[in-house]
């Protein structure tokens, strides 16, 4: 089937369009050139005057795994305040904070959104991530594989082993996973939590391993880059949302070396001691830094008040935080003494100074970095807000005056702390599609996504102009899947099924043999059982598998 869409305002940063008028020809869930004269157009979509951008991407939101679970159960008053009724065409859900999957692939498809990347698939639980991902309708999926306080890397360093061998490792790792990228959570932290230590710093050691964050960090990244792994190494950082983090962030960038790094959630990870409260805005330094070291990439993780509940692998800092819990309960968790598990119910208020100044603090960050291309529109769903609140997001990006109202109605010392109200800075439509799409789907590696160029995938948003941007961005016009209409005016009228995106990075086989012995001694499971096939991802039929090519490697 051919189909037009005649007369949009297209915004595709990845092909240089900004603002031109444009036909879109779509056939077999491909963008083509434009057919001769006389091909039968099999359906038009008049857009005419109508804003065009390729379907958004969220490269940093906990939809898959054990932790999306236990929130569930944690909250069960949150889920009963926000239930959909099942339809002709779609399942029951609810949960306003961890919604349930399928209604994870509607909200976001109703936004515009057509793929989000699971930030923290731990090996040993990958399986149960992919298989919670592909309950996801719509999107495309991928998973960052957790490392960096793994018993098996640690030793390795500890024996020092040569940085070779710590390649295979962790290209077997991401392989057997089926990982798109690397994600280090307080690299080293998790596993020193486990022997009592309440608090590691970029160069204190694991007192069992005698191993520092710095030096974790430095051959993870090391290992991404000579692999070839297109997206950088994916860092949580030490000490999160402790006052005076800034410096542990600041000397994180440092200790890589020029390699390439994404920081993740980095409004966590920017917080000074100046003031009365011993607790201040480092959103200038942390933007100075991201501008002058080309390297380094973010995603903010930006709050929003209201009730929601964090989520991490970081153990280590949400126990320390289970104190601050609201409802008060909370989990902490271990498997396989290779990762953790900590959830923490959360609610912000914008007249508690501490979270009045993190939203100050995340808009900052946004409106001081220089490079639209590394740094990208993310709550850290659930942690910072539901991925719903993106609309609303979006337009404090975009209208200052909005931004600042709504800066007035905060606690009064946290106004006095930032500089928010003096950066004149608006985001345009162009850089909200680099943040959003076409800068996302860059890198994150993905190929023929975020962007509307001849042959790229037919994931396509289209908006209606409107000065308001949250009730622009809430409900597109059209949403398309692969060419398929999945939603019209914020409601799903079709049901598709995305890919799962993996890398394949090129290891030495031998590695495996010191792994299954490692396995048949200290694992609840065989080395066979840990590999993820193809077919336990693609077997009921929901989706496929894309697998995208190293750097300079091959498929």
């Amino acid at each position: 089937m051919l189909k037009k869409l005649t007369g949009g305002i297209v915004y595709d940063p990845a092909n240089g369009v900004n603002g031109k008028q444009k036909d879109i020809y779509i056939k077999d869930g491909r963008i083509i050139k434009k057919p001769a004269k006389d091909a039968k157009i099999d359906k038009e979509y008049n857009i005419k005057g109508k804003v065009v951008m390729a379907g958004a991407i969220d490269l940093h939101t906990h939809i898959g795994g054990g932790k999306g679970n236990i929130a569930r159960m944690l909250m069960p008053e949150n889920h009963r305040t926000d239930a959909v009724a099942h339809t002709d065409l779609t399942r029951a859900g609810c949960g306003h904070a961890m919604p349930s999957t399928f209604l994870t692939g509607y909200r976001y498809a109703e936004m515009g959104y057509t793929a989000a990347f699971e930030p923290a698939v731990l090996p040993i639980n990958a399986r149960q991530a992919h298989m919670e991902m592909g309950d996801v309708p719509i999107l495309d999926k991928g998973g960052y594989v957790l490392m960096g306080s793994d018993d098996y890397l640690l030793r390795m360093m500890t024996a020092k082993k040569d940085q070779q061998a710590i390649n295979d490792y962790v290209a077997w790792t991401i392989r057997a996973a089926q990982g798109v990228g690397i994600k280090v959570v307080n690299a080293g932290g998790i596993n020193a939590f486990k022997f009592n230590q309440r608090k590691l710093d970029l160069d204190e050691q694991n007192q069992y391993y005698n191993v520092t964050p710095r030096e974790i960090l430095k051959t993870l990244a090391t290992a991404v880059k000579e692999l070839g792994i297109k997206h950088p190494l994916h860092v949580h950082g030490s000490n999160l949302g402790v006052p005076g983090n800034i410096e542990t962030t600041l000397n994180s960038i440092k200790g890589v070396e020029g390699l390439p790094m994404h920081l993740t959630h980095v409004q966590f990870h920017s917080y000074g001691t100046e003031g009365d409260f011993k607790f201040s805005s480092g959103a200038a330094q942390i933007a100075e830094a991201v501008n002058n070291n080309k390297n380094i990439s973010v995603d903010v993780g930006q709050i929003m008040f209201g009730q929601t509940v964090t989520a991490s692998g970081d153990n280590m800092r949400q126990y320390a935080n289970h104190g601050f819990a609201s409802p008060n309960k909370w989990v902490c968790m271990d498997i396989e003494c290779d990762a953790g598990c900590g959830l923490v119910p959360f609610k912000y208020r914008d007249q508690n100074f501490v979270n009045a100044l993190q939203w100050a603090i995340g808009l900052e960050i946004f409106l001081l970095v220089d490079d639209p291309w590394r740094i990208f529109l993310t709550t850290d769903h659930p942690n910072g807000a539901p991925f719903s609140s993106y609309p609303h997001l979006i337009r404090l990006l975009m209208d200052k005056s909005f931004r600042n109202d709504m800066l007035a109605t905060l606690h009064p010392q946290a106004q006095k702390m930032t500089t928010l109200a003096s950066i004149d800075r608006e985001y345009s439509l162009e850089e909200i599609a680099i943040l959003t799409r076409a800068g996302a789907a860059k890198i994150t590696g993905l190929v023929g996504r975020g962007g509307l160029a001849d042959g790229d995938f037919a994931d396509i948003t289209v908006y209606t102009e409107n000065q308001d941007r949250e009730k622009m961005f809430s409900k597109p016009v059209y949403v398309f899947k692969d060419g398929e209409l999945v939603a019209r005016h914020g409601k799903i009228v079709k049901v598709t099924w995305g890919t799962t995106h993996v890398t394949r990075p090129e290891y030495d086989k031998s590695v495996e043999k010191d792994l299954e012995k490692y396995f048949n001694q200290y694992m609840t499971m065989k080395i066979g059982n840990f590999t993820i096939s193809d077919d336990e991802i693609t077997e009921d039929g929901r989706g496929s598998i894309t697998v995208h090519p190293t750097v300079g490697g091959k498929v």
